[in-house]
């Protein structure tokens, strides 16, 4: 299925799990926020969200400073 990340579209296995295509995308660990077709994803449900065809991800990282 393809979905797009951050406005670039990306060919991914079906029934993707959030947490899964975090790992894929070599972000585990990092501080990030992520949104679906502009919802918020809770990082404690990224074991169980499962992303659709066609969805939006959107990707932040969380940078420090003061």
């Amino acid at each position: 299925m393809n979905i797009f990340i951050n406005g670039e579209q990306t060919p991914v296995p079906d029934r993707l799990s959030m947490g899964s295509l975090i790992v894929k995308l070599d972000l585990a660990g990092q501080r990030l926020a992520v949104e679906v077709n502009e919802e918020l994803v809770p990082r404690s449900t990224f074991a169980e969200y499962r992303l659709q065809e066609n969805d939006s991800v959107e990707i932040i990282h969380a940078v420090g400073g003061g």
